[in-house]
């Protein structure tokens, strides 16, 4: 009987210690989910911070000035007195207020002359697409087979020690300020690299050709990291197989580890090429400040990335139209990158090598 009543007795509810425990697992949930959609809101974030200026830009007009053809002030004089926004202006008369019209899409995409912030603005995007591209493609050749060769020479080369060392001085070069390569390639690389091997033309003082390269060794470490340790998850058997069946170091790199680890290698290679793309205080130093619609890579151009630093700490009061490129571009540059980033998922997906 009194067994049963001390059965009775026993409560099946949790103590007081699990009901802490279970609310201590509920916030680190809470916690972790917040910390997961970050990047989902700030991604959203910056759409949202580029698309309203950018819709403005193509849609609506922007005062460019008061006065009649006789007597007449520009915002970009009011901003030279301190005045970046228009709404500030005080205006005597405002049907003497004169209006830039909105810059179409036809303008944006197919002209080639690109002077937005010099009289009525001429709004062609094109010299800064080529640059970007044509400077990415650099260092894309300085970068890509150099990063290969590292990746190839720690992975089947290098002993353990010398792997030991070179690893963690790659991933400190990684740590380079970008303005440190910036005048590296202003006072190095353009008179003494670029000017020597481009034989098309004479190589300025500016120039995409020193950009690239710079960008190229800038972007090198973590495109040797990344497809390192692509080669690095190759599994080991393979790697044993093709050296039991009489091959050399160099036919198992080109065979058996490039294949298997390609899709890493592509990843590697997109996401460095991303990287390259939206570099601005090398290209601004070494490539200068001017969008030349141009192919030749010994002259002054100018990147998507470069113009949006070299123009957002200009003058431009906020609401013109030669501000509102900034955003424009950011936007381009941002659907640019996307679209990169979707392809290296893509590409990652269909070379992909499962191994058990």
């Amino acid at each position: 009987m009194s067994q049963t009543v001390a059965a009775r007795e026993v409560s099946l509810r949790p103590s007081g210690h699990i009901r802490r425990q279970r609310r201590i697992e509920r916030g680190v949930v809470a916690l972790l989910i917040m910390i997961a959609s970050s990047g989902v809101i700030i991604t959203s974030g910056i759409v949202i911070s580029l698309v309203q200026p950018t819709w403005e830009f193509f849609t609506e007009r922007a005062i460019s000035g008061y006065g009649t053809e006789d007597e007449f002030v520009g915002l970009d004089e009011s901003a030279e007195t301190g005045v970046r926004d228009s709404s500030a202006l005080e205006f005597a008369d405002e049907s003497q207020i004169q209006f830039e019209e909105p810059v179409s899409l036809g303008e944006f995409f197919g002209s080639t002359e690109w002077y937005p912030q010099y009289g009525d603005g001429d709004f062609g995007v094109w010299p800064l697409l080529v640059g970007t591209f044509l400077i990415m493609l650099t260092a894309s050749i300085v970068a890509v087979p150099a990063g290969i060769g590292i990746a190839f020479f720690l992975n089947q080369y290098a002993k353990e020690r010398t792997r030991r060392i070179m690893k963690p001085v790659l991933e400190l070069l990684a740590g380079v300020p970008t303005v440190v390569f910036g005048y590296f390639a202003l006072f190095f690389v353009g008179p003494n690299i670029a000017a020597k091997i481009w034989p098309f033309s004479d190589v300025g003082i500016y120039s995409g050709l020193a950009a690239g390269i710079t960008v190229g060794l800038m972007i090198l470490p973590m495109m040797a990291t990344l497809a390192d340790d692509a080669m690095a998850a190759v599994p080991n058997s393979l790697v044993e197989g093709a050296f039991a069946l009489g091959a050399t170091k160099r036919e198992v790199c080109t065979g058996v580890i490039l294949p298997a680890g390609l899709s890493g290698i592509m990843a590697a290679i997109i996401i460095a090429l991303s990287r390259a793309i939206g570099e601005t205080t090398i290209v601004l130093l070494a490539a200068g400040s001017q969008a030349v619609w141009t192919f030749d890579l010994g002259r002054e151009m100018q990147t998507m990335a470069s113009y949006i630093g070299f123009a957002g700490i200009g003058d431009q009061p906020v609401d013109s139209k030669g501000y509102q490129t900034i955003f424009a571009v950011g936007l381009l540059l941002f659907i640019v990158t996307f679209a990169l980033n979707v392809l290296s998922r893509r590409v990652v997906a269909r070379f992909r090598e499962v191994y058990e």
